[in-house]
């Protein structure tokens, strides 16, 4: 009986530490995938970075308007200035409807009893 003891323990240890093996791998493999993702995200900030500073030198104020004044022609784009904006008291605001008119004959009680 204590060999058949031994043989089971001796068994399940083996199956542990095959799993314990097959579970370090998977282990190594997934930390090698978040390691590249990681670099991945590193190289897309690096891009995006690279990307944001040259549109802002593609859009400095003194480059666009050099470039509305080449295509006025075509664009016919003009400067901005105070006049294109408007008033105040220029803008439309819409009216709020008036509430519907309520007589004493409209108003139910509700059970509760005057003195």
């Amino acid at each position: 009986m204590r060999s058949l003891l031994y043989v089971t323990s001796f068994l399940g240890m083996i199956a542990l530490a095959f799993w314990a093996y097959h579970e370090n791998y998977k282990t190594q493999a997934a930390i090698g995938v978040v390691e590249q993702l990681q670099r991945d995200i590193g190289g897309a900030r690096e891009r995006l970075s690279v990307l944001r500073a040259e549109w802002a030198y593609q859009n400095r104020p003194d480059r666009l308007r050099d470039l509305a004044d080449i295509n006025f022609e075509r664009l016919g784009l003009l400067p901005l200035g105070a006049s294109h904006f408007g008033r105040v008291d220029q803008i439309a605001y819409p009216v709020a409807p008036e509430p519907p008119a309520i007589s004493d004959e409209d108003i139910v009680t509700t059970g509760a009893q005057e003195p």
